[in-house]
């Protein structure tokens, strides 16, 4: 039986809890100076807010792609789906030179990125930014969005990506 003394802070454990909670998985892209620049992130939220539409994320400081993508006017989001499976660790490498390869995206004329295939694209603006010890709260704004039920998500979930079934 578990008892509160079992209870650590343990950073290996903190790392191994928040793993065992299953959560969808975003890529935020969009062109930024001619460049295309995407992020993959598994801490994104939807429902924040339905009126007016937002979502959410978190960005690790370090991140060394957000202070780019964060210049952009809008952002796509692509949830990632089953056929992102096998590029998914290319889309989030911390190389950026070949990130996009051999991924189908199409670009809306605001210059917001979303992938080909994907369950949901949101088109979206920052809307507010909030420290969070080693990360930042990045809301952002819905402004449209597309969703297509041909495509299931994929989840993260113990640090695997999993299709969702169903």
């Amino acid at each position: 039986m578990t008892a509160p003394s079992d209870l650590t802070t343990d950073h290996a454990e903190v790392k191994r809890a928040f793993a065992a909670f299953p959560s969808g998985v975003a890529a935020v892209s969009a062109h930024v100076h001619g460049e295309p620049a995407v992020i993959v992130v598994s801490s994104f939220t939807v429902g924040v807010s339905l009126s007016p539409p937002m979502v959410s994320f978190a960005v690790q400081h370090t991140s060394t792609t957000w202070p780019v993508l964060s210049r952009a006017q809008t952002v796509g989001v692509s949830i990632l789906g089953e056929n992102h499976s096998d590029k998914t660790r290319q889309l989030a490498s911390p190389v950026k030179e070949g990130r996009f390869t051999g991924v189908e995206t199409v670009q809306a004329p605001s210059g917001a990125i979303f992938l080909d295939g994907a369950p949901v694209w949101l088109e979206c603006a920052v809307e507010h930014r909030y420290p969070a010890g080693d990360h930042d709260i990045i809301v952002l704004r819905v402004l449209a969005l597309m969703t297509d039920d041909d495509h299931r998500p994929l989840v993260w979930h113990r640090q695997t990506l999993k299709m969702l079934e169903g």
